[in-house]
């Protein structure tokens, strides 16, 4: 027997991907087989509701052609295969091993079925043009720049050190135990950002984003102290209020860094070392704070995020905690906002609730053109944390996640990892498994505070560096670029990744070429929410292709070392329409493609 069936082509499931409630969806399977076919069958159940699953017969349109219509009436994750049966057997179709869309294989035994996904949605979510249109670029404070006339470092805390030079590497101090004794600051500050407003303006960024920059005792501040203050060592609350009027002023907006699963052991929430005046949860069970923190032996033993003492977990369902963060007319999110933030992302989001991220997100829709960022590491779309599927994606929740998966994409495929093939269909699924303003507008990025340098990751080969910054800005999704990352800066795992910006010694070379690419995102502002369709070059390169009107790009990347000339048997076009197909083919045929180069031709068709 012989089924054919892909779940990214219109020919066997219309329309592609996720879809809202209540919106008909269709499926076609081809079917060729010696013995007659006597039944064939969708089977899709809600997620969860396996014993709920419901069978939907398939009418043949054609002697081995067969479809159904299903009608999706709850919000969430479906997941569905084909049961074919005749006269001798029954078999099964499924997606591969893995959860990846596209073309399936078929199962002799139910128990082994992979089954598809298919998103369903509250709503389609609309974005501020600020952001669908922007660059971003994120800034590790206490690294960027010390915006001082003598370099002084804002108000050192007790027990830390200072670096002696800027091009000192970082370093933790740690005891046996492997905590940090004494946390290390180079200076970096609000005043620094604002001093390199100009540089961000030529290299080309729209959007800033900063690391946490609240109050806190470490050098990073995802140990908040205080949510309503700023730290001290980063600057005042009026350079901060400068920072935002300078950068809205140079038609910038601004992206904070929200906190607010745990907070830090000597907060004064916590209050640990009663460093603050008000009366912590460990000092007092009378404290207004006690009931956001849970304690198994009070006050020595207490919930804390993955067991590091130093953050303790807050209760996200303690109502006050919920007034004080997004509830309440003078909350954190309300106060930040109303001084001229202009969107948020959640640090750690799979340990938020839905309903506290969507709480969120109610209090943001109050201010006009706002954004919420979730930090998730892997595909969003049926992320499960804790045992419980999150829906913060579904509408109403987060705008947008960090994209990781497709960092890793492109890092595979430049080193080598992932072959063209994979590549392509790993980033077909995220797109068929992903709301499309999701996909549009992820934050993506190839590297962050959490992960070592890109020029690391890639081997220190500058070439696959060049590569990785064009796919960044090529790619569908909003561009975020690490600071330092267009300055050749190495680093492994934290601390490494965290070293001051060499602005003595920076790369110009290399800052040229991202400055170039920045501004041709910028000048392209359509490519987000135009057709795109990626496909691939036999085993040696990759591409897309973007459509809207009488505008087209395409981008070829050969990912060897290799000089290729392109025949029309490399090209994988599947799933690109017709007429552009063959635009591709009599653009790329006989064209050649140096050994890791990037080719990004205009108007093309």
């Amino acid at each position: 027997m012989q089924v054919t069936y892909n779940s990214f082509l219109p020919t066997y499931k219309t329309p592609f991907g996720a879809v809202t409630q209540q919106t008909p969806v269709q499926f076609t399977i081809g079917i060729q087989s010696v013995t007659p076919v006597k039944q064939v069958d969708l089977c899709v159940a809600h997620d969860g509701q396996w014993d709920d699953e419901a069978t939907l017969p398939l009418r043949p349109v054609s002697p081995t052609t067969y479809t159904t219509t299903f009608i999706p009436t709850q919000v969430g994750l479906y997941f569905y295969y084909f049961r074919i049966e005749t006269a001798t057997t029954t078999v099964f179709y499924g997606c591969v091993d893995g959860g990846y869309g596209g073309p399936g294989v078929q199962y002799v035994l139910r128990e082994h079925v992979q089954m598809y996904q298919l998103t369903i949605l509250k709503a389609i979510e609309t974005l501020p043009q600020w952001y669908r249109e922007g660059v971003a670029y994120q800034i590790f404070v206490d690294r960027f720049n010390n915006g001082n006339a003598d370099g002084h470092v804002n108000a050192p805390k007790a027990n830390s050190f200072i670096y002696g030079r800027l091009t000192d590497r970082p370093l933790y101090v740690r005891d046996e135990h492997r905590a940090i004794l004494r946390w290390d600051f180079y200076g970096g500050n609000l005043r620094g950002i604002r001093a390199k407003i100009p540089y961000l303006q030529q290299l080309g960024v729209t959007i800033v984003y900063l690391t946490p920059i609240f109050e806190a005792s470490s050098n990073h501040r995802y140990d908040t102290g205080d949510f309503l203050k700023i730290d001290p060592v980063l600057g005042t609350l009026a350079d901060f209020d400068d920072l935002v009027t300078a950068l809205h002023q140079a038609g910038m907006r601004l992206i904070l860094d929200g906190v607010f699963n745990h907070v830090g052991v000597d907060s004064k929430y916590f209050n640990q070392a009663e460093k603050y005046p008000t009366v912590g949860a460990t000092q007092s069970k009378d404290s207004p704070y006690y009931r956001w923190f849970t304690f198994i032996h009070y006050p020595q033993d207490y919930d804390s995020w993955w067991g590091i003492r130093d953050l303790p977990t807050v209760d996200k369902e303690d109502p006050t905690y919920r007034d004080f963060i997004f509830g309440k007319p003078d909350s954190v999110i309300d106060y930040w906002t109303q001084r001229g933030v202009d969107g948020w992302r959640l640090d750690v989001a799979d340990e938020l609730p839905d309903d506290f991220i969507a709480g969120i997100r109610r209090t943001l829709d109050r201010y006009p053109d706002k954004v919420l960022i979730g930090e998730v590491w892997e595909d969003a779309s049926h992320k499960l944390a804790y045992g419980l599927r999150r829906h913060y994606l579904e509408g109403g929740g987060l705008h947008a996640v960090m994209n990781y998966p497709l960092r890793r994409l492109i890092i595979h495929v430049l080193n080598g990892i992932l072959s063209p093939a994979e590549w392509w269909r790993e980033l077909m699924t995220l797109k068929e498994n992903y709301p499309a303003t999701t996909f549009q507008y992820n934050f993506n990025n190839i590297g962050t505070h959490d992960t070592p340098r890109i020029l690391t990751m890639l081997e220190e080969n500058q070439q696959r560096l060049r590569l990785a910054v064009q796919l960044l800005l090529t790619l569908p999704g909003v561009p975020c670029l690490y600071y330092g990352d267009e300055a050749l800066m190495l680093g492994g795992k934290d601390p490494d990744n965290r070293a001051f910006y060499p602005w003595a010694d920076a790369d110009q070379a290399q800052v040229q070429f991202v400055t170039e690419w920045l501004h041709w995102r910028r000048q392209h502002p359509w490519l987000n929410a135009a057709h795109f369709a990626p496909f691939y070059l036999a085993d040696y390169g990759i591409g897309y292709s973007y459509w809207q009107g009488d505008q087209t790009v395409l981008v070829v990347i050969n990912v060897t070392t290799e000089p290729r000339t392109v025949t029309s048997h490399d090209l994988k076009l599947s799933g690109l329409p017709l007429d552009l197909a063959r635009a591709i083919q009599h653009c790329l045929v006989t064209r050649t493609i140096g050994g890791e180069q990037c080719r990004v031709i205009e108007n093309f068709t």
